[in-house]
């Protein structure tokens, strides 16, 4: 995976750099992977980089394909200062809302860093810190190299996930969809019904 420095090449890092640019040092970039599932749990990532750090391919991971999340998240947790997950349920899905659970899922990602970070900056506008100062960024995953690892590590994690569940619930291919509400998933949960990960707040496309 090829590293480069800090550069005016590179679009994604001109958020960081205007950061540091105001002082700011340790950045926590943060996205979820989740939101719209059937099925299965919502997961955040947060990733702190050293400054001046850049890897290569690291995008908006709906913009990549698995082949490549997979390679770009070693290379994120190999290079990165922090690398954590927050994990959030469906039981608890169903219990606080998605918009809540999502929340809660970033905030454990942040609380378990290694690092405190000067700044938490989150894809979307929904995140909350009492402790840490933070920005939410619309569209942060396409704008944001920190925030684009966040996503990428989110992503392959709660995939990962995903593939284990298939191996306790074969017949409703989670591995393939991950638990998104496509055309076999709903035909197998109208010939299986629901099962034990699926989330029972939520609507069923008809």
């Amino acid at each position: 995976m090829k590293l480069i420095e800090t550069s005016t090449d590179s679009p994604l890092l001109k958020i960081e750099q205007d950061l540091w640019g105001e002082g700011i040092g340790l950045i926590a970039g943060v996205d979820e992977a989740g939101r719209g599932p059937l099925a299965g749990p919502v997961v955040a990532a947060a990733v702190i980089f050293p400054k001046g750090l850049f890897i290569d391919g690291v995008d908006d991971s709906k913009k990549l394909n698995e082949c490549k999340r997979e390679k770009l998240y070693h290379a994120i947790v190999e290079k990165a200062m922090s690398v954590e997950v927050g994990i959030v349920s469906h039981e608890v899905i169903d219990r606080v809302n998605i918009y809540q659970a999502s929340i809660l899922a970033m905030r454990k990602a942040v609380d378990k860093l290694a690092l405190t970070p000067d700044l938490v900056i989150a894809d979307g506008n929904c995140f909350r810190h009492e402790h840490l100062p933070f920005r939410n960024i619309i569209d942060g995953d396409a704008k944001s190299f920190t925030i684009a690892a966040a996503s990428i590590i989110a992503k392959v994690t709660r995939d990962g996930l995903m593939k284990d569940y298939h191996a306790r619930f074969p017949v409703y291919g989670f591995a393939q969809h991950k638990g998104y509400g496509t055309k076999r998933h709903v035909e197998a949960i109208r010939r299986h019904g629901l099962c034990e990960i699926h989330r029972k707040s939520f609507r069923v496309p008809a």
